[in-house]
């Protein structure tokens, strides 16, 4: 089966393509830098030739709310439009947990956006709606920084290691479509400051974490509904200490005073 990733060289789409190829398939990582352009639609339709699935796990280059619109609305309509014209069998996408539940945040909006234009679409399709991966808790952290302040929302998330999230894309993407939407969520359920004032301990950071029921995350409030996945979810098996540990992080401070 040929089964082309668009977002192919990001860190889903590289373990994603290994992952697929292990099992035999034909696959094509598709990205800018492999000279497939969804924005531009570029190199589109020579990669689609022959396809049988495409997996959407490409990320908009820019948080900014037009932005980020901007990008998943055009990618998206150039990707259906080039699957239709190359017979496409199959659509899958990677979301976010919670985004239908969060329309204050642009960049969630975004993510709805991108997932009416593949339901609308016509195109068999599965979505495939993941919590936030483990290794995105430095980028977090900065995000919220003031200072040596990081303040942080009290609510629960439920964190998952990426590469529990292949195996389920893998095996997504050779079955037969769903048009549905199913989630994948971490094995635990951690409050979102403890987890990210957890992670500084174990990279000796020195910066402090404020606990504020007001902080936002990608511009939204959260409550403890937020971002946890369904009961039907699938459940990844990689709890946060035992990923940390298989880790080489740089165990500095990340700040100095």
């Amino acid at each position: 089966m040929k089964i082309v990733i668009i977002g192919g060289t990001g860190l889903i789409g590289t373990k994603l393509a290994n992952r697929l190829r292990d099992l035999g398939h034909e696959v094509m990582a598709a990205a800018p830098n492999t000279g497939v352009n969804t924005i531009s639609g570029e190199g589109l339709d020579d990669a689609l030739k022959a396809a049988h699935t495409v997996v959407d796990v490409a990320n908009s280059p820019s948080f900014e709310d037009k932005a980020v619109l901007e990008f998943f609305e055009t990618s998206g309509r150039n990707l259906l439009a080039a699957e239709a014209r190359a017979g496409v069998k199959h659509h899958v996408a990677l979301s976010i947990v919670g985004s239908d539940r969060l329309p204050d945040s642009g960049y969630l909006r975004a993510k709805i956006a991108q997932e009416q234009l593949i339901k609308q679409s016509g195109m068999p399709y599965t979505i495939l709606r993941s919590t936030q991966f483990f290794e995105f808790a430095a980028a977090i952290a900065q995000s919220a920084t003031t200072g040596r302040i990081i303040l942080m929302p009290p609510s629960l998330i439920q964190p998952v290691a990426s590469d529990d999230i292949i195996p389920v894309l893998a095996e997504i993407s050779t079955a037969a479509p769903l048009n549905s939407t199913v989630e994948i969520g971490g094995p635990e359920k951690l409050r979102f400051d403890e987890w990210i004032r957890h992670f500084l301990e174990l990279t000796g950071d020195s910066r402090e974490v404020i606990t504020d029921i007001h902080a936002r995350y990608f511009g939204t409030e959260l409550s403890d509904e937020s971002l946890v996945a369904g009961e039907s979810a699938y459940i990844g098996k990689t709890k946060y200490d035992d990923w940390f540990n298989t880790q080489k992080v740089n165990a500095r401070p990340q700040h100095q005073a």
